[in-house]
């Protein structure tokens, strides 16, 4: 490949809080030089791009990502899946281990990982089932899934109900450091609900998951992360209360780190309106109090990653009465114009907010992209943070449509994503 210049970029890497004009140069797959401010050596034999003032990012991280290979491809496949990231500027998807097998061993992340390298599209990596068949009793084999790669391990939306299963994994885990993550949700105070406890619901004639569910799975979680030491990921936090139990572990020094999606970020329960399937979401969307709580965390650093929680359903699982329709959307596509309305709405610094899409899930995982440095990977995006955006749900790659920001117009357009240094996405 011949080497790269991107000039002329409003450059930002939340690694180095730098936020201003510069230059990327890039060669054999990897960043050779970051220049601070214009640029004037044009290497020769390089290709030049000319940013006219966009800004240049590292690429996002999205370590929450379901798609439906292998066992239910109709929903979505890893191409599909790799064609929305590149899309919206994601260059690493981390994918979820409920597959149909489960990915609870080496032979299953080994294979989605070659599946991946083939499409030849974003990185693909992968996220170890935490149990056997993530049925919540038989620890995996997770010494066995790291060491051939797997990133972190998870039942994913499943609850390890059972707490003696949670301490053996944590225990096992960190015997090798290996990052535990779990979603704090109290089961029979969760069972079958479908909203978020309230007056809302109750009008709805819902079934709803109080948010105080969240709040006693947490405690428990996080007293055996105290008792073992093990690292721990709080997965898809999304109430207040939680979060001032997330503070104080910190304070205690656990090493506790937590994820939020981008639809709890963005939306609250009056949302659901009239029955809106598009907006049924596990954990279920919250109160507005709940949604302020997390901006205002993502604002302090107290939310280290944010996920789009991609979780693709077709039409015909989501066409159905509220209660019995799929829970999940896809956000591949939209990530990055999404959290942008928390810059443009809510006035967090565009360097925090990429922060948990780059630079947060890239240290949490310890990967070598999320900043803009001398050989890092040169996995980047380049954006139009001002650009207005209609989404349109039918015209996403995915294969699945189910978008809650179907409609809805957002500031922030993907212009072009490099993974590697060779452009994947070049918009027309």
């Amino acid at each position: 490949m011949k080497p790269l210049a991107i000039i002329n970029a409003r450059l930002l890497d939340p690694a180095s809080d730098y936020d201003g004009p510069g230059a990327v140069l890039v060669a054999d797959g990897r960043i050779v030089e970051v220049v601070h401010g214009q640029a004037t050596h044009r290497p020769d034999e390089a290709e030049i791009i000319d940013a006219q003032g966009l800004c240049l990012a590292p690429g996002l991280i999205d370590i929450r990502v379901t798609t439906g290979e292998p066992g239910a491809e109709p929903k979505e496949t890893l191409k599909s899946a790799a064609l929305s990231a590149a899309a919206g500027g994601v260059t690493t998807i981390v994918v979820q281990p409920d597959a149909e097998p489960a990915v609870d061993d080496p032979a299953m992340v080994d294979f989605i990982q070659r599946r991946g390298a083939a499409l030849n599209l974003v990185n693909v990596r992968v996220a170890g089932a935490a149990t056997q068949g993530r049925d919540g009793t038989r620890m995996a084999e997770i010494g066995l899934m790291d060491e051939v790669g797997a990133l972190y391990f998870t039942d994913g939306d499943r609850v390890i109900a059972n707490t003696r299963t949670l301490m053996r994994v944590m225990s096992y885990a960190a015997a090798f450091n290996a990052l535990i993550a779990c979603r704090p949700a109290e089961p029979w105070l969760s069972e079958g609900a479908v909203a978020t406890s309230g007056e809302l619901a109750s009008r709805l004639g819902l079934a709803g998951q109080p948010a105080i569910a969240e709040r006693i799975q947490l405690e428990r979680d996080l007293a055996l992360v105290e008792q073992t030491g093990a690292r721990f990921l709080v997965d898809q936090i999304s109430t207040e209360g939680a979060l001032e139990v997330l503070a104080r572990a910190r304070a205690r020094g656990l090493e506790v780190a937590a994820s939020a999606s981008i639809n709890h970020l963005c939306f609250n329960e009056v949302d659901i309106g009239d029955y809106r399937t598009f907006y049924r979401l596990d954990p279920p969307l919250r109160a507005e109090s709940d949604r302020r709580a997390l901006v205002e965390a993502l604002r302090d650093g107290l939310v280290d990653v944010i996920t789009s929680a991609h979780t693709p359903a077709p039409a015909e699982d989501k066409r159905r009465p509220f209660a019995d329709a799929a829970a999940g959307a896809v956000g591949l596509e939209t990530l990055l114009p999404a959290a942008l309305t928390l810059h443009h709405q809510e006035g967090v610094d565009l360097l925090d907010v990429l922060r948990p899409l780059t630079q947060g899930p890239a240290a949490l995982l310890g990967l070598e992209a999320g900043l803009l440095e001398a050989d890092a990977p040169a996995d980047l995006v380049l954006f139009d943070p001002n650009a207005p955006v209609v989404i349109d749900a039918d015209a996403l790659r995915s294969k699945s449509k189910n978008s809650p920001f179907d409609g809805r117009r957002l500031q922030g357009r993907v212009e072009r994503t490099f993974v590697g240094g060779r452009a994947v996405f070049m918009r027309d």
